[in-house]
């Protein structure tokens, strides 16, 4: 049985961060629909995707200089990869707290960093804290994002040092 990236068999259960990042990867292979999402020069572009089991998957075009900020996925589980260009994270390695906290001061040893090159992603757990963009002067990137239960929110930080600040919590509604 032949599976486009954008159809998954009906899984029995919810699908796992596996599942998830094998689903973005084969849609970040499918040229034609890399290249059915229309790129700004100046703003993200994104278009709603049919991810595998329910969840919620996005095709997202990041302009030279432009990003997410810190932020999390709350109770979602996730995976995304470049399809093109060359995308940049940073996270956090710690577990936070998921509510009742404004400020935290963060060790000196949470900091990861990754460049993902087109073909690279990863998956990530619940309350994974992180900040993706693109440093690329003058290049485009394109990513696949997938998100397992459907993003019930977004909380946004901000990062002076080693202080991460709750700054904003978005509901779908804010962004859709």
């Amino acid at each position: 049985m032949s599976v486009s990236p954008l159809t998954s068999p009906t899984p029995t259960s919810a699908p796992s961060q596996a599942e998830l990042l094998d689903f973005v990867r084969r849609a970040a292979a499918d040229a034609e629909l890399i290249a059915s999402l229309p790129l700004d020069p100046e703003g993200r572009t994104w278009l709603r995707l049919e991810g595998p089991g329910g969840s919620e998957a996005w095709l997202i075009g990041w302009p030279p200089g432009t990003g997410t900020g810190w932020h999390d996925h709350a109770d979602s589980v996730g995976a995304f990869l470049t399809a093109s260009g060359e995308l940049h994270e940073n996270s956090l390695a710690a577990r936070l707290p998921t509510d009742g906290w404004r400020t935290l001061e963060l060790t000196e040893d949470v900091d990861r960093e990754r460049r993902l090159g087109a073909g690279q992603g990863r998956a990530f757990g619940r309350h994974h804290v992180h900040e993706v963009f693109n440093d690329s002067p003058d290049r485009h990137a394109v990513s696949v994002h997938a998100y397992y239960p459907p993003l019930p929110r977004i909380r946004r930080y901000s990062r002076t040092g080693q202080v991460l600040r709750l700054e904003q919590v978005e509901s779908p509604e804010d962004w859709q």
